[in-house]
């Protein structure tokens, strides 16, 4: 955690704020803070800057607060990731918000499997959480807009070029021969394929919709290796 994210719900003053639980354990055993010390903090939406270290025990951890710095800005950026193994899910979410990307549409696709719609890390509370420790990891307060597109078609057909609208859209897929373009015009839209990849009738579609190849080169990466490499290569 290298910044200790505020909710509005901490505050007991507009300069004074109270946290239990993760985070209180956190700054205890990992910062290992003493009353007097200074952490990092943001408010969740809002600005970022230094907490002064008031009360810290079992119970609680109190803050003084003075917020007067901006939060890094957002990448021009929309991610259109399919649906990853719910045990990738996690850090693909963390990693999309700790990139600083803008938004991101979790996608449905034909190589996703039915069983990843209903697991529990897709309900919209553990999604906000791996966004915030995202967040905490990248030092930034303001959260990607989140989306679940659980139906293809109407998402790729009728939404996505919207997104693109005036902006630059790609897919990412092995084997185009596609290098990255050396010029992007912003916003850009990036769409990640499932496991395995997607299929020629997914291409077709994300293609007609007006996103062009991309490709990484001959290995296969795994979905949050990919999205660190993609964006790292295109910002």
């Amino acid at each position: 955690m290298n910044l200790v994210l505020l909710l509005p719900e901490d505050l007991v003053a507009p300069d004074h704020a109270r946290l239990t639980g993760r985070r209180l354990a956190h700054v205890r055993e990992v910062h290992r803070a003493a009353v007097g010390d200074e952490l990092t903090v943001g408010l969740l939406g809002g600005k970022m800057g230094r907490g002064r270290v008031l009360r810290l025990d079992d119970e609680a951890l109190e803050l003084a607060l003075t917020l007067d710095q901006a939060p890094p800005p957002k990448l021009p950026l929309t991610l259109v990731i399919a649906v990853p193994r719910p045990k990738v899910l996690n850090r693909v979410v963390a990693a999309a918000a700790s990139l600083g990307a803008a938004r991101l549409v979790l996608l449905n696709a034909w190589k996703v499997e039915k069983a990843y719609w209903a697991s529990p890390r897709m309900k919209p509370e553990s999604l906000r959480d791996q966004l915030i420790l995202g967040l905490e990891q990248a030092k930034d307060t303001v959260l990607p807009d989140l989306r679940l597109a659980r139906l293809f078609r109407p998402f790729v057909e009728g939404e996505l070029p919207e997104l693109l609208a005036g902006g630059t859209g790609l897919v990412a897929h092995p084997g185009t021969g596609a290098a990255a373009p050396k010029v992007l015009v912003a916003p850009v839209t990036l769409a990640l394929g499932p496991e395995g990849g997607w299929i020629e009738a997914e291409l077709h579609s994300l293609g007609k919709a007006g996103l062009r190849p991309l490709d990484l080169g001959p290995r296969i990466l795994r979905t949050e290796t990919a999205l660190a490499a993609l964006v790292g290569r295109l910002f």
